[in-house]
Formats: structure tokens, C-alpha cells, sequence
């Protein structure tokens, strides 16, 4: 069925925020977008649906880096998993996502990843948010910022794991966190980059010069700002102050309020703009469900007051909604909600090769849009044209 959003309120489109536009859509996509008087009596076949004046329409947001939610996780290795994931992450404004691995035994990466590209095959199709690629994230990462990752099953980078791995994905691996001060590890990067696979910097303890090294050989790509890495100092920038300094690298950032504060995401925000930032979750299968304990790669992780630890005290991944992140970057930087939006739609969709059908709202492009309300919670969500989620119901 065709479907006429009737917008009285703003719509977020590539380059300008509009009132009083229409978006026409059928077969999924887009098909025309322009000013509201001019659809009058233009699309008989369609049902029309109304947003009020209070409420704004933006693209479908895209998470690079999510583990899991509702109970389930990547790991699971599940159909089942990834279909629970798909259809919880329309009520937080997700319409795409990349599911990402955790390091974990060899076979147990390579059952995930055969299940992701079976998934994709079989599963991935509209009414909830797509699965449009992996990301891996370890094993090929420094023990010593590991993190909330296995230490036990961390080694140096591989390239001929990794093919075994692309092979068992289907091609899926769209990215990868790595550690570019390892042994071989200039070397995978020009690898990931001659190969069409973002290289990203991440669980890692390099100083700038290595972070320069790893650019120079194609790196894009920052995992998580300031957490699982070299932190900036005076005298040495570490790998996160070259994240802030380097215009070709794209920086992820969990802002929850917790992973980072408030104040230094301003301060990134303020140093790189926002062009150079996305928005990620990095949740976990605690995401929508109430306090408790949880697995995360075979580690217990106690999830409550908002924050998901190790027994250690170690952050643990996030509980984190993209809707949140959005808002709460507007409010931690002054961002217009188009800047806001634009790390959470735009940046990620160009940075994975998918911005000719994914990322903003232009005609041609699949029909994932959300309806906000006026406090950027989740009035409604379309997957590829169908319904995913509406409030209330």
C-alpha cells in the first residue's frame, strides 16, 4: 500500500529542515518528496497519515555498533537472535544496523557470522530494522585496552583468518576494530582498506605517530571515543587525541552521559564538528529489559542505574537507545537537531557505502523514516515503507 506522510511539523531532509512537506511512499521507497499543497488530489492511492505540528520527521537511524538487545545477541549465532534485535530496535528510531561480534574462540565468531549471512539471505526483510552488515570487533585487538573483550582470546591481526572469516560472512564484514600498533597490523589495515572493509581503530594503545601510520594505510574509522584506548596527554596526543585531530577518520561516540562526559563530548564536538562523529549504542542484550545479570561473551555483566559493568567495575558495552544518544548530543553540545541527526543517519550510512539507498530522505531511498515527538521520543518508525513501531501500541 502507498503511504502520504501529510507534515505539518518539520522534516529533516539531506540539506535543510522543512515545514508543511509531504513524503509519498510506495514499494518501499521513496518516491517524492515536496511541499504539502502540491500533493492535494496528486496520490488518490494512498492512505495519509498526518504529523502534527509538534512532531518532526528524520531519516531512520543507523547503528555501526550494536551487540544486541531484548535479550538477545549476536553471539547467539540464532536466527531468532537477530530477529528479536530487528524487530526491538524500530522503538529507539533504528532502522539498519551492523551486528557486532565480540572476541570470543575462533568458532565461535565463525558460527555468528554464518548465521548473520544466512539471516540476511532468509530473514532480512521490511516492517523492522535491517541487518545491513557485521562488525567485527576483536579478536584482533591490544590486550592491553581491552576492555570488556576476553582477553584470553585476543591475539594480532591475521589476514588470513579474516578471509576465512569474510568467507564465512558472506562478505557481510563491513568493518572492523583492530589495533593498529600490533604485529602485522599496517599491514591488515591496508588490507581491510584495498578490500572495501572500514578499517577502524579501536582496543588500542597506539600513540599518534602509530594512529598516523594507521591512517596513511587506510584506516576511517575510531570504535568508541576515549573508551578501550590510549587517552590524550599533554605531551602525547595518544590515539585519542589523533581520533580528534585526523579529518579521515569518522569517530563513534556512546553518549549515554556515562561512557564519556558530558562536557567532553561538547569538547570533541566543538575540536572535530559534527561531520566527523557517529553516534553508536555498543548495547548489549540488556537493552530493554529490566535490571539484573546478563552474558556478554561468556562474562557475567551486572546491568543497573543505567550502566551495564563487569564484576571488576568495567564497562560493559551500554543499555543505551539511539534516540537518546541523539537527543543527548544535541543537549551535551548545542547541536541543532539536524546536526544531531546528521551523526546518526548521514555520517554512518557514507561511512558503510549505503547513503544511495540509506541515511537521509530523498526520493529513490528506502523508506525508513521516524517520527519524533516533541520531547525526541519515538512517536513511530518505518522500516522500508511498512509500520515498525508505533507509540502505544
Amino acid at each position: 500500500m502507498a503511504i502520504l506522510l501529510a507534515i505539518i511539523g518539520k522534516v529533516v531532509l539531506e540539506n535543510e529542515v522543512k515545514t508543511n512537506q509531504y513524503i509519498y511512499i510506495k514499494d518501499g521507497k521513496i518516491a517524492a518528496t515536496g511541499p504539502l499543497e502540491e500533493a492535494a488530489g496528486k496520490y488518490p492511492d494512498a492512505r495519509i497519515i498526518d504529523i502534527t505540528e509538534s512532531e518532526t520527521v528524520v531519516p531512520g537511524f543507523i547503528d555501526l555498533h550494536i551487540h544486541g538487545a531484548a535479550g538477545a545477541d549476536t553471539m547467539d549465532a540464532t536466527h531468532e537472535a537477530l530477529e528479536t534485535i530487528a524487530e526491538a530496535l524500530p522503538a529507539e528510531g533504528t532502522t539498519a544496523f551492523l551486528a557486532t561480534t565480540i572476541t570470543q574462540e575462533h568458532r565461535n565468531i565463525d558460527l555468528a557470522l554464518k548465521n548473520a549471512a544466512s539471516y540476511v539471505e532468509s530473514q532480512n526483510g521490511p516492517g523492522k530494522a535491517e541487518v545491513v552488515g557485521v562488525h567485527l570487533e576483536g579478536p584482533f585487538i591490544n590486550a592491553k585496552r581491552a576492555g570488556a573483550q576476553p582477553k584470553e582470546y585476543i591475539i594480532d591481526p591475521d589476514i588470513d583468518l579474516f578471509r576465512q572469516w569474510q568467507t564465512s560472512a558472506a562478505g557481510l564484514i563491513k568493518l572492523v576494530t583492530t589495533a593498529p600498533e600490533l604485529e602485522n597490523g599496517t599491514n591488515f589495515i591496508e588490507y581491510l582498506s584495498s578490500n572495501g572493509v572500514v578499517a577502524s581503530i579501536g582496543h588500542s594503545d597506539a600513540v599518534y605517530e602509530e594512529v598516523e601510520i594507521a591512517v596513511k594505510a587506510g584506516a576511517k574509522h575510531v570504535t568508541h571515543l576515549y573508551n578501550g584506548m590510549r587517552g590524550m596527554h599533554h605531551r602525547e596526543p595518544g590515539t585519542a587525541g589523533a581520533a580528534l585531530l585526523f579529518k579521515e577518520l569518522l569517530v563513534e561516540m556512546i553518549v549515554d552521559g556515562i561512557h564519556i562526559a558530558p562536557e567532553m563530548v561538547k569538547l570533541s564536538v566543538s575540536a572535530k564538528g559534527p561531520e566527523g562523529f557517529v553516534l553508536v549504542t555498543d548495547s548489549m542484550r540488556a537493552k530493554c529489559l529490566n535490571a539484573g545479570v546478563y552474558d556478554l561473551g561468556g562474562q557475567d555483566v551486572t546491568v543497573g542505574d543505567g550502566r551495564a559493568v563487569l564484576a571488576d567495575g568495567t564497562l560493559a558495552g551500554s543499555i543505551l537507545k539511539m534516540n537518546e544518544a541523539v537527543r543527548n548530543v544535541a543537549e551535551f553540545s548545542g547541536l541543532s537537531l539536524q546536526d544531531a541527526v546528521r551523526m546518526a543517519s548521514v555520517n554512518p550510512a557514507k561511512q558503510i557505502g549505503i547513503f544511495d539507498k540509506k541515511g537521509s530522505i530523498a526520493p529513490g531511498k528506502d523508506a525508513d523514516l521516524v517520527i519524533l515527538d516533541s520531547g525526541m521520543d519515538i512517536a513511530a518508525t518505518f522500516c522500508r515503507g511498512e509500520l515498525a513501531f508505533k507509540k502505544g501500541q
